[in-house]
């Protein structure tokens, strides 16, 4: 009965959906976690001893950070820099990769598409140009920019509270294939997408004035500041983390209200969840003896655990992945090592297709709501090239780094 509750929840939760049922990636890690009590898989004890509050913790702290920045206007005022910056197709490519990379790397990956896709397709319009290829370059860029540090998105989020690597020494080792990838992206888009970038010149006429909250935006600004000040004092990432979120909810101006609203507690249900789910996993005979068997061999070699990674993200999906294999992880003789090869294989990975990530997800649909179709197939065309190149790029690069 454990098995079945299992493989049926990790399936749903890979489909993202259960047929003929509402019911999304959350409440699918939910109900499996519920059965696996009810039914004695697991005791309720064991049960809350699988979750990682660490992990939940620190993505609820940059939730508020996020809800805060968008409040305050700063993904607007982003958007219209953009805008009046680009001047051609390469340009506006460049900017939007660059921008999407750096704001995802500071700020969850799924935020920053939510917010800056809108933007992408009106700057796109306005410049008479079709918006698929800066689309593409949206999704892909914020998944690369992601894997550059512990706070880019929700499975090195957990990865940075398991693996008690500090902040910046993990940042430094993804930050030369992290780049790489970038100039690989905006070289695959530019490829795949030629006869969009003809170096044609264009002069976007947006206005320059946005709707900001000064006040609000100064003083979310100093909190990502706190953040990366108390982090650099040596406070580890998840303290630091809530350091700068406490900061943001002592106001008299923002109705916290606001605030709660733009939070999506659902991902916090899901990670809860999927802790139990993983839990009662590894406590099967079946899972133990194949990473006895196996684990040994794959956690030698960080090209044969990134392909892995790669593969198995894109069965289950990353997050469950990074929880599948934490097990196989800790066998290495290097643990940090294969934590950050995993950390960089994962993400990457979400960038092989269309349905590889919850980034890549948000920006289809947004786009398909403004009657925009950002097709499985053109997504494919450069998603799978620079997934190849940059998985072996970062195992590459850790196999020199160390």
């Amino acid at each position: 009965m454990t098995a079945v509750i299992i493989a049926a929840s990790l399936i749903g939760i890979a489909a993202g959906k259960i047929p003929s049922l509402r019911m999304n990636r959350a409440t699918i890690a939910f109900t499996g976690a519920a059965l696996l009590i009810l039914t004695g898989s697991l005791t309720y004890s064991e049960a809350l001893a699988s979750v990682d509050l660490n992990t939940i913790v620190l993505i609820f702290a940059m939730m508020i950070i996020n809800a805060n920045l968008k409040l305050s206007g700063f993904f607007r005022l982003t958007g219209r820099l953009i805008a009046m910056k680009a001047d051609t197709p390469e340009a506006l490519l460049a900017l939007i990769i660059l921008t999407s990379a750096l704001l995802s790397a500071l700020f969850l990956n799924d935020t920053i598409v939510l917010m800056m896709t809108p933007l992408v397709i009106e700057t796109a319009l306005i410049a008479s140009r079709n918006p698929v290829p800066y689309l593409v370059a949206l999704a892909v860029s914020a998944n690369i920019g992601s894997a550059a540090t512990f706070i880019g998105n929700p499975q090195n989020i957990m990865i940075g509270a398991l693996s008690g690597i500090p902040f910046f020494s993990y940042t430094l080792k993804a930050l030369v294939p992290s780049v790489f990838g970038l100039a690989v992206s905006w070289l695959v888009i530019v490829i795949v997408f030629r006869k969009e970038f003809d170096n044609s010149r264009f002069s976007l006429s947006v206005s320059s004035s946005v709707l900001i909250y000064k006040p609000l935006l100064y003083k979310s600004l100093f909190s990502v500041v706190i953040l990366a000040a108390s982090i650099a004092a040596g406070l580890p990432i998840t303290p630091a983390a809530l350091a700068a979120a406490s900061f943001l909810v002592i106001t008299r101006r923002v109705n916290p209200g606001r605030v709660f609203a733009d939070i999506d507690f659902s991902i916090l249900v899901f990670f809860s969840g999927l802790f139990v789910i993983t839990g009662a996993l590894t406590r099967l005979d079946f899972y133990q003896e194949a990473v006895t068997a196996y684990g040994a061999a794959i956690s030698d070699s960080i090209p044969l655990f990134s392909a892995f990674s790669l593969i198995l993200s894109n069965i289950v999906s990353n997050v469950p992945a990074v929880m599948l294999l934490r097990p196989v992880v800790e066998l290495a003789a290097n643990p940090d090592v294969m934590w950050s090869a995993l950390a960089l294989s994962s993400t990457y990975a979400g960038n092989l297709t269309l349905m590889g990530s919850v980034a890549n997800l948000i920006v289809a649909e947004t786009a398909r709501r403004q009657n925009i179709n950002l097709s499985f197939s053109s997504y494919l065309r450069a998603g799978f090239p620079v997934t190849v190149i940059t998985t072996a790029a970062g195992a590459l690069w850790l196999m020199l780094a160390g």
